[in-house]
């Protein structure tokens, strides 16, 4: 992410910063067999287009912070290690292999001879440590990743294949840095890093299977295949992701032929699908959640707090009775038509080891009942009309801040208003293009949020922390909605240095519990992919996890990398299986949207983040 999704503080990106799974926003694979397609066609050429909702915030890999610019960056560039499609588990990337000390303090990765930056520079330790290095002096560069290096030291490249990172303490993710290297000898000549948005110059230099070679905002961004990557290039011979700010057109253009893949269907556009000839709808559990975040009180690291969130809010008592009157199990069954499951822990399900649920007396379970009861002993009366009082007299209205572009969020919150309005607590539902403004400046109650949660959960639970929190209240930081405990922030420190995976995955399960009874996070629903493709456009593709799997919103880029083309495959009468890319790595999900650059962490869809 992640939606704030942003957070991910959007949205940043440390474990959160690999995705995968498929969750609720933004991209979409699709080859353009319409005019486009014919066109190349007539030279030739095979055109993978993926259908997007999600604008891009920056196509600068220190600012970029949502799901759509981040994907789009683990195509462009390598990062030092990748994940398995298979498990997720961590395989080589720019890096051949890692070492560390007895200590833990010093680690040694050997960089791969055979990766090139696309202008035929070879690309070495110097980059990556040039890369880390910016980031670690220049905080207009560690916007969006800046929590992976926080701890670093000292970084050094003694010679091309040999990099050197000293940490201050033990740091459990250092074979899982999601970050993207770049080449030194292009970005060392950027003046300002806060406003350096790297779309204007094309094609862009980068290492990874791609080539960025064309952006329009809300339009399209382009790629070509990296004819130099060390893996092998990828089968299309361009991928585009296309705008779509609305669904249905996406779903149409799949239809038509214009589009080969689109993700994030809502329930009746996969139903619809599934009987279309030449189109093949995936439906697999999800990397990510969907919750109802609430405004804690948006404030600086210097201590001075801004926004109009409602006060009533601050008080745990009003946001364990919200929650009490929240029905997850209709959600799940109405809205999301059972294509997901319902949610407990800020984990989902399919990251196994670190999924938490509460206990049966811990749990906040549907109780409308209890809902009553708590606000009734909080002080929070109704008066004459029904209406629920707050301590300063007024009847408790609370606004909610809802994507515009996700049918989800709209459907949601008529539930939530019904519910409430029980209570005697009016709801207004506030759906924007761009929820990114209102969100950075702290100007809501509550808001749709989600992120997708990667293999390694570090990134995801660090914007939870004090440290994320914007310097002054004129600052953007790396926080999901401005959440700080200390409580929290000491189970974080822990597991940050524990390198006992039992043991860590026990803090990371502690965290959870902290969040989940502070009622900041009310983790509704974990939503599967739901995704679907044109089988007469693409003859296989990768899937991740390869058995019931997503294709969308992957950690690594295997599904785009590995995507065949119909034609081709025909032509050399056979094509690729989705067991391609057994044994070798996955980085970060696929591209994403599309869309204007800013320097903030972004919100304007549900996918804001990894």
């Amino acid at each position: 992410m992640v939606t704030k999704v942003p957070p991910r503080p959007t949205p940043a990106r440390r474990a959160l910063r690999l995705l995968l799974a498929t969750g609720l926003a933004a991209g979409s694979l699709v080859v353009v067999p319409g005019t486009a397609q014919a066109e190349d066609e007539k030279s030739g050429g095979t055109t993978l287009t993926v259908a997007v909702s999600q604008s891009i915030d920056s196509l600068s890999p220190f600012l970029a912070q949502k799901l759509t610019s981040t994907s789009i960056h683990r195509l462009a560039y390598e990062y030092l290690t990748n994940y398995d499609p298979k498990d997720a588990h961590t395989v080589p990337g720019l890096a051949t292999a890692w070492t560390s000390s007895a200590d833990k303090l010093t680690w040694t990765y050997t960089i791969r001879k055979d990766s090139t930056w696309s202008d035929g520079q070879q690309a070495t330790a110097e980059d990556a440590a040039w890369t880390f290095n910016k980031m670690m002096t220049d905080p207009n560069a560690a916007t969006a990743n800046g929590s992976f290096t926080a701890n670093f030291a000292q970084v050094s490249a003694p010679d091309p294949q040999t990099l050197v990172i000293r940490l201050k303490k033990p740091q459990a993710t250092m074979t899982a840095l999601d970050v993207p290297i770049v080449p030194k000898h292009v970005w060392e000549k950027v003046t300002d890093f806060s406003k350096f948005n790297n779309d204007k110059t094309f094609p862009i230099v980068g290492n990874g299977p791609f080539v960025i070679t064309d952006f329009k905002v809300d339009q399209y961004i382009k790629l070509k295949p990296n004819k130099k990557f060390w893996r092998g290039a990828p089968k299309f011979d361009e991928l585009v992701f296309k705008y779509y700010k609305d669904g249905d057109a996406a779903v149409a253009a799949l239809q038509k032929g214009e589009v080969s893949f689109v993700p994030n269907l809502t329930p009746a556009q996969a139903a619809a699908l599934k009987t279309q000839k030449d189109i093949k709808v995936n439906d697999a559990p999800g990397r990510r959640f969907y919750a109802l975040a609430t405004n804690p009180g948006a404030k600086a690291q210097d201590g001075k707090t801004f926004g109009n969130g409602n006060k009533a809010l601050l008080d745990p008592e009003v946001r364990k009775a919200l929650f009490l009157a929240v029905d997850r199990a209709t959600l799940v069954d109405k809205v999301f038509q059972g294509h997901a499951v319902e949610g407990e822990g800020y984990i989902p399900p399919r990251f196994g080891s670190y999924f938490w649920k509460p206990e049966t007396a811990q749990k906040r379970a549907y109780d409308p009942a209890a809902a009553e009861k708590v606000l009734d002993a909080a002080g929070y009366r109704k008066n004459a009309d029904g209406k629920r009082v707050g301590k300063d007299g007024r009847p408790l209205e609370l606004r909610i801040l809802c994507h515009a572009t996700d049918p989800n969020d709209k459907a949601v919150g008529k539930y939530l208003q019904e519910w409430w309005g029980k209570l005697g607590i009016g709801l207004k539902v506030e759906c924007l293009d761009s929820v990114s403004d209102p969100w950075v400046k702290g100007d809501y109650d509550l808001a749709f949020d989600g992120w997708s949660v990667n293999p390694d959960p570090d990134y995801v639970l660090s914007i939870h922390t004090c440290g994320t929190l914007p310097a002054t209240p004129k600052d953007s930081g790396a926080t999901d909605n401005f959440i700080c405990d200390k409580q929290f922030d000491g189970l974080y420190a822990q597991q940050a240095v524990e390198y006992d995976a039992a043991k860590r995955a026990d803090l990371v399960k502690r965290m959870q519990s902290r969040l989940y009874d502070t009622g900041y996070m009310n983790v509704m629903a974990y939503p599967n992919a739901l995704e679907a493709y044109r089988t007469d456009q693409i003859r296989s593709i990768t899937t991740m996890p390869e058995a019931a799997g997503n294709l969308w919103g992957q950690d690594g880029y295997w599904s785009w990398w590995s995507a065949v083309p119909t034609a081709q495959a025909e032509d050399s009468g056979g094509g690729s299986s989705t067991g391609v890319i057994v044994g070798i790595g996955a980085a970060v999900v696929v591209v994403v949207g599309l869309g204007v650059f800013l320097g903030l962490r972004r919100r304007s869809t549900a996918d804001d983040r990894e």
